[in-house]
């Protein structure tokens, strides 16, 4: 044969080849981009709406029309909706009081507060406080006006690191792991507590994953005490992570309790009173850092598990064990430090108190307890006669689930509480009921198909309705507390977003892995979809078993990526499967003890069903992604069913559950355990020991000063691979923490690229550029 006829077949077979690759471009990109939220929402009017409400039960907020932003003004009382005020003068007046040119659809107000008689109005505008009058539309300084600040001011009366007492007048602080106050009008500190120590201090704020300077703490009604605790973590172990940066590397320690730990953080309840500062120890035995929610005891962004009584003389409060299987309510004497036991629940998985918000209330008048449960296999409220311990009745019941409890009528003995599972239809759907204490005439006040999203006005005789579905924008409208229609208020409109090719995603419902289950998600395909072709399909995936991979069920004109991914050419799959919560018992701990079965049976059943119904689905090209538990989901999915799932990139994943905080392995595991062998209950719950099975592309990711899920978890995953001799690619981030902040974009890009190469089997356009507010270059 001819020696030069070897090369010049190979490089013909290579250009052939490489002609034969499809190529994705630049515009390509560019148009999946324009999927993105930061390009969509400017499309949607009536829509993200944070109310405001005012004294009076007014209400006022900004929403964005065809025609720009607007300030609108709501009286319930009155049944009406009208602009807050003049737009075009009110801009006029604001250019000429700043020096700076504003149009009537781009006000930079962030507050307002009209007055009672309406001629004038109070503005938080351009950084300052000013006074509007409304007759000629003139403004003043008003540095002294006390009004609602813009969120991003911190909270009122303090820093993020402070706690505003009820009446406004102090707030809390901690100053060498001692907790002071402030009075605000004065500026004078005093300081409460003596004996803090370094990780032994008070109202000291560290769940291991998560940890701040901030006070954690619930003043009493009457501003007169604080309850709080004093944090045991010195025996505690350290976690360290290092910097990457020119010179010596900063070292960053903290305390971060692991799974099987023989010690953990242990907080020493009290209380302080401040105005003649005394620290009265509640008599009762330390308890683990734990709460009825979470194992972060400021999970609702104060104090968890807490009630004080209006007087300020008693506290309620719940303890948790370790592992989250024991519940004991006790009530404390704010005097003396006695407390008395009232009832307590065990279960034998683990217990919550709901979902978002903890659904346990101390009724000190009627001396009653409202408590949640999930006893009858679905998560109930019952009524507690506080002083016996005993059950009165069941308040709610049926098959379906109490989500948060919103509102006590005490005097009328009535309750009102988000719902799901009652409505014909998604069970993730929320809708508001009300109920009497004895469980009686329970009736449905949001009666709109859809997700309801609900806040009360200050003085609760009114709620705000905002409801949606994932593929069908809704509406806000004002309801008296009888759930009658006080005034429609928006209506999202969509038309503007729709006529740029926009299309929604698809409400998908299958069968679990048992043959028998619904579940639940939504489904992402290319707007310019061709069912003739064949399209890869890609899983995201985040397992809960707190939460899901659909996160919120109402409307969004974009949701990460995921329609971006799509329009890449692929068909984006969102499952919400087995042992996720908001359904009922059995249904979340289908996978107790077996957290590593992260619901993949349940995601690859979906994804077969789906690909038998859309035939353009090729299920033969099946991806996986996720971030943190996703993360881990990812991997064990590569790991698994390498058989089935041919490309993942695993995000900052806790790989190793012995490697990641104590509580998360410990609710939903179980505290470690080892059999006569000596094997731990977590080792099959680990990735790396199943990295050999590797078939597949895989990618990891990781930030390096990751403070919630540390590097090394997948640094072990990284380790048994190359021990295994398997390839895998590698993204890190040396000072990005779990989120990656400003390189949040080029991780998007990388991902696009990595399914495109290795799923696709395209090209892509070199290091395409995302357009977004982030700047990887200046860290904004």
């Amino acid at each position: 044969m001819n020696k030069f006829l070897l090369p010049a077949l190979a490089m013909a077979f290579t250009a052939t080849a490489y002609a034969q690759t499809p190529a994705l471009t630049v515009k390509d990109y560019e148009h999946a981009e324009s999927m993105m939220g930061y390009n969509t929402a400017p499309y949607v009017d009536g829509a993200n709406i944070r109310p405001n409400w005012l004294p009076g039960d007014r209400l006022w907020y900004r929403v964005l029309t065809a025609k720009g932003a607007e300030f609108v003004m709501v009286d319930p009382a009155k049944g009406t909706r009208s602009p807050a005020f003049d737009h075009q003068k009110m801009a006029a007046a604001l250019s000429t009081a700043t020096g700076t040119q504003y149009s009537a659809d781009k006000l930079p107000i962030q507050a307002i507060m009209p007055s009672d008689d309406g001629k004038s109005v109070s503005l938080y505008a351009n950084g300052k406080a000013w006074k509007a009058d409304l007759q000629n539309y003139t403004l003043s300084e008003d540095a002294g006006q006390r009004m609602p600040r813009p969120m991003a001011m911190g909270r009122r009366g303090g820093g993020f690191n402070e706690a505003a007492s009820p009446d406004g007048k102090k707030t809390a602080f901690i100053k060498d792991y001692n907790l002071w106050v402030r009075d605000l009008a004065s500026g004078k500190e005093t300081q409460l507590t003596t004996d803090g120590v370094k990780d032994f201090g008070y109202a000291t704020d560290n769940a291991g994953w998560k940890h701040s300077d901030r006070a954690i703490l619930q003043w009493s009604p009457d501003s007169r005490k604080i309850a709080t605790f004093k944090q045991d973590q010195r025996k505690v172990g350290n976690m360290y992570l290092v910097t990457t940066n020119v010179g010596t590397p900063k070292l960053s320690s903290w305390k971060y309790p692991l799974p099987g730990d023989k010690e953990i953080a242990m907080i020493y309840r009290c209380i302080i009173e401040v105005d003649q500062p005394k620290v009265i120890m509640l008599k009762v035995q330390p308890d683990p850092h734990r709460a009825t929610l979470s194992d972060d005891i400021a999970s609702s962004g104060t104090f968890d598990d807490v009630n004080w009584t209006p007087d300020g003389s008693q506290l309620a409060f719940v303890s948790t064990s370790r592992d989250h299987k024991q519940e004991k309510v006790r009530i404390a004497n704010a005097a003396t430090g006695d407390v008395r036991e009232v009832f307590e629940e065990v279960v034998p998985t683990q217990f919550e108190s709901g979902w978002d918000a903890i659904n346990w209330r101390y009724l000190p008048k009627s001396n009653e307890i409202i408590w949640f449960s999930e006893r009858d296999n679905w998560g109930h409220l019952y009524l507690y006669n506080a002083q016996t311990g005993k059950v009165k009745n069941l308040i709610t019941q049926g098959d379906f689930v109490v989500k948060q409890l919103l509102k006590v009528d005490e005097k009328n003995r009535q309750l009102y509480f988000l719902g799901g599972g009652r409505e014909a239809g998604n069970p993730y759907f929320s809708y508001l009921y009300r109920v009497n204490f004895d469980g009686k005439k329970l009736t449905l006040l949001t009666p709109e198909n859809g997700n309801h999203q609900i806040t009360f006005s200050p003085t609760e005789n009114y709620f705000l309705d905002i409801y949606s579905k994932p593929d069908v924008p809704g509406a806000m409208v004002m309801c008296s507390l009888n759930g009658k229609l006080v005034a429609t208020l928006e209506k999202t409109d969509i038309s503007r977003l729709t006529a740029t090719g926009w299309k929604a995603p698809t409400a998908i419902t299958v069968k679990a892995a048992d043959g028998k289950t619904d579940l639940y998600g939504l489904m992402f395909t290319p707007t310019r979809l061709d069912p003739a072709k064949k399209y890869p399909i890609i899983n995201y995936i985040y397992p809960g078993p707190q939460g899901g991979s659909v996160g919120s069920w109402s409307f969004s004109a974009a949701r990460g990526d995921h329609q971006a991914l799509a329009e890449l050419g692929f068909v984006v799959v969102l499952i919400e499967g087995t042992s996720n919560p908001l359904r009922s018992k059995s249904y979340h701990d289908m996978n107790y003890g077996h957290m590593s079965e992260n619901t993949l049976p349940d995601q690859v059943s979906g994804m077969q069903q789906l690909a038998q119904k859309y035939p353009y689905i090729d299920i033969n090209r099946a991806g996986i992604w996720g971030h943190s538990g996703g993360g881990y989901a990812t991997a064990a999915a590569m790991f698994r069913y390498p058989d089935f799932f041919k490309v993942g990139i695993s995000e900052s994943g806790n790989h190793e559950n012995r490697n990641y905080e104590d509580d998360w392995g410990e609710r939903y595991i179980g505290l470690e355990t080892k059999d006569a062998s000596g094997k731990s209950n977590y080792e099959d719950q680990a990735n790396q020991n199943f990295a050999k099975n590797l078939k597949g592309k895989l990618m990891l990711a990781h930030g390096m000063m990751d403070d919630n899920v540390p590097p090394y978890n997948t640094l072990l995953v990284v380790e048994a691979l190359e021990k295994a001799n398997k390839d895998y690619d590698l993204v890190i981030f040396p000072n990005s923490a779990h989120g990656y902040g400003p390189y949040s974009p080029y991780m998007m890009r990388r991902r696009w690229d990595y399914f495109v190469r290795n799923l696709l089997g395209a090209e892509t356009p070199k290091e395409y550029q995302l357009k977004t507010k982030f700047d990887p270059r200046n860290g904004q």
